[in-house]
């Protein structure tokens, strides 16, 4: 059975030609410099941030884009005034994004998606609206709140609906 050729849209990019699955290797994290238009997925390790890193990985390999991975971090190291103890030290910067790149291999299979994952400190919906700009990213990808109360005081969700410059895809 013959497949159609494919002809893409005017504006639309070229898709890669395909090649058997035991020819694809496996993909290794780019650096976030090289993305070109990625999808951006929000990640903090909730059931529903998983669920949208399955989806936002499906739509990167649709799309033929590459995945660029946000894990926002609380802001702040700071010093107990009485002791001087340093509380909340931060993660190292390679053990987070290995613990990143397991969570991925653990939802989705990355053969033949670019992969990048960056980590920031600050508000997560602030945060994850910037990467977006800066990248220019085709889509943001993001899980729906956990909590009840988010409806009501409000949610990253939301707020990214309200500010993002790019579609903002919620995931349940």
């Amino acid at each position: 059975m013959d497949q159609a050729e494919f002809s893409p849209f005017p504006g639309q990019p070229e898709r890669p030609p395909r090649r058997a699955p035991d020819q694809q290797p496996q993909s290794e994290p780019a650096s976030a410099g090289q993305l070109d238009h990625p999808v951006v997925a929000g990640y903090d390790g909730s059931p529903s941030s998983r669920n949208a890193l399955a989806y936002a990985a499906g739509l990167c390999r649709r799309l033929a884009r590459p995945l660029l991975v946000v894990y926002v971090c609380p802001p702040g190291v700071y010093c107990e005034p009485l002791t001087g103890q340093v509380i909340g030290t931060p993660r190292d910067r390679g053990e987070t994004e290995r613990w990143l790149l397991a969570e991925l291999d653990e939802v989705v299979d990355r053969t033949g998606i670019t992969v990048c994952v960056v980590t920031r400190r600050g508000s997560p919906a602030r945060e994850l609206a910037a990467a977006a700009d800066e990248h220019s990213a085709d889509a943001l990808v993001i899980g729906a709140p956990g909590h009840r109360w988010h409806h009501v005081a409000g949610s990253v969700s939301g707020w990214l609906a309200r500010h993002a410059h790019c579609p903002v895809i919620v995931v349940p």
